[in-house]
């Protein structure tokens, strides 16, 4: 996604007052939520200019159907009870601002990495003069899959999405549009879950150009078991429940069920833009650090990926 830019809205009659649920991202995984909402409530997608906010008014085809958004452009945002950012990591602190001047009760990122920490600073410095306690501001996690294809989003792989607790209404307004959510507890832990399978799928995927699910058979395996077996002891000590055996099985299981999903890494290196490597491999890399871990697997693909931005 651009750098959000500030300008006016466009017109439309129907919009209410106060959405129930706003997403901030219009990227393919952004739509594809905005898309399956919209059929059971009024949803605000937040889009990163008027212009874009129009093209998304006319319509973009999501999957079979086509999909005319409520758009919204940064300079004319309306209120909402929720917010789901689905930006990139590098523009979190920008959609943070952006989610407190729609004065919700909570925010809620489902984005890669660990954004969480930047989003909650940046929601709470940007907050409106009010009275009355600040929103709650969370990070769940998704394995939703979705890709652009020319101007089509394509959905590529149904997965779960799970929130953590003070967002039971989030989850059954996702549960109520088809999506497979729960509220989980330990979502701390949930996360590092989460960021292990990003960490071996997203930089493969980007490097080799290949779909989620050709990284569980030769000749890419072989560095797949490798990063997941230089993770896992790091991730493990940060409190990721599985043994080395299930860090394993879980990577695997979830390339193979968005086996045919193009990484989010990996459409953002064919479409020339900035990677969330800094957010993934990046944020890995300083946790082993100050683990005193090895990771030579993870610091040769963050090195391949930043000279790809690069050129």
């Amino acid at each position: 996604m651009r750098p959000l830019s500030s300008s006016q809205d466009l017109p439309h009659a129907s919009r209410p007052p106060r959405y129930p649920l706003a997403i901030i991202g219009a990227g393919a995984l952004g739509l594809h939520f905005a898309a399956r909402l919209a059929a059971t409530i009024p949803v605000a997608v937040v889009a990163r200019s008027a212009i874009r906010a129009g093209q998304l008014h006319a319509g973009v085809m999501v999957g079979d159907a086509l999909f005319q958004a409520d758009a919204h452009a940064p300079g004319a945002l309306p209120e909402a009870d929720w917010v789901i950012v689905l930006v990139k990591a590098g523009d979190t602190a920008d959609a943070g601002r952006l989610a407190a001047a729609m004065r919700p009760l909570g925010v809620l990122s489902l984005q890669n990495g660990l954004t969480g920490a930047v989003l909650r600073d940046a929601v709470h410095a940007a907050r409106p003069d009010e009275d009355g306690p600040p929103p709650r501001v969370e990070q769940g996690i998704t394995t939703e899959g979705a890709f652009r294809d020319g101007d089509r989003v394509t959905p590529s792989g149904a997965g779960d999405t799970l929130l953590p607790p003070g967002f039971e209404a989030v989850a059954e307004l996702l549960s109520r549009a088809g999506f497979r959510t729960r509220i989980e507890p330990d979502i701390a832990a949930a996360r590092l879950a989460k960021l292990l399978v990003n960490l071996a799928i997203n930089p493969l995927a980007a490097l080799f150009r290949v779909p989620n699910g050709a990284l569980c058979d030769p000749p890419y395996r072989v560095h797949l078991d490798a990063l997941v077996r230089e993770a896992w002891p790091v991730l493990h000590a940060k409190g990721l429940p599985l043994d080395e055996d299930g860090a394993h099985a879980r990577v695997v299981a979830v390339a193979r069920a968005t086996g045919a999903n193009r990484a989010s890494m990996l459409q953002d290196v064919l479409a020339g833009r900035r990677t969330e490597i800094d957010a993934i491999t990046g944020v890995f890399l300083d946790m082993a650090a100050r683990h005193g871990a090895e990771a030579p697997t993870h610091h040769a693909v963050f090195t391949l990926v930043k000279q790809i931005e690069a050129g």
